[in-house]
């Protein structure tokens, strides 16, 4: 197997695990979802299940505490979003929304690997986008993942300014997106589309 595409298994796998296993931590310590549940199959079921929303704050899972990192700066919240990244697109219908993400995401599984199987994988210049599409697809495909199970993607970091200004509820899937993209727009920059030579004459 050529080595682009190991690293491009390696990283989305690392990326996907890391997500969801953030994910479990999130509802088993800082929600309701899992008590009672003793084996590792339960849990599992609990987590990847929709139960219709529940309570005043119509989660359909209920937070049981959240904890501080840094009182004025960033806490570990349970969030529900079941719109797009930052909760763009949340205000859509379901009907509407379940439909449209499914498009999208299938839509940027293939340009991702489009676009990583034009890379030759050995040019050093091609090093931004050999390690930054994989984890635009990871955090995509991890995102996903939440979408097919329930219809909603967990999201529980949270920075804020003193509770006076707050940045939309994140996971790990989304900083890996993020961190992904921010080093396609580096690699815009460094490489270069080398010119076209031209024919001999003869």
């Amino acid at each position: 197997m050529p080595r682009k595409y190991i690293i491009l298994l390696a990283v989305a796998l690392s990326v996907i695990v890391l997500d969801q296993w953030t994910k479990y931590v999130v509802v088993r310590e800082l929600t309701t979802q899992m008590d009672g549940k003793e084996t590792l199959g339960e849990r599992l079921g609990a987590m990847y299940s929709s139960p219709p929303p529940q309570g005043f704050n119509g989660l359909h899972y209920q937070p049981r505490r959240h904890i501080e990192v840094s009182e004025n700066f960033f806490r570990l919240r349970y969030a529900e979003n079941p719109g797009a990244a930052w909760g763009m697109f949340r205000s859509l219908s379901p009907e509407t929304r379940g439909p449209l993400f499914h498009v999208v995401s299938l839509g940027a599984v293939l340009l991702i690997s489009f676009y990583f199987s034009k890379l030759s994988g050995s040019d050093p210049e091609e090093k931004w986008a050999l390690w930054g599409l994989p984890l635009v697809l990871g955090g995509a495909l991890g995102n996903y993942i939440d979408r097919i199970a329930r219809a909603f993607v967990i999201d529980f970091l949270e920075a804020h300014w003193f509770d006076k200004a707050a940045w939309p509820s994140f996971n790990v899937a989304d900083a890996a997106i993020c961190v992904g993209v921010g080093m396609l727009l580096v690699d815009a920059f460094v490489r270069k589309e080398k010119p076209a030579q031209a024919p001999s004459k003869a």
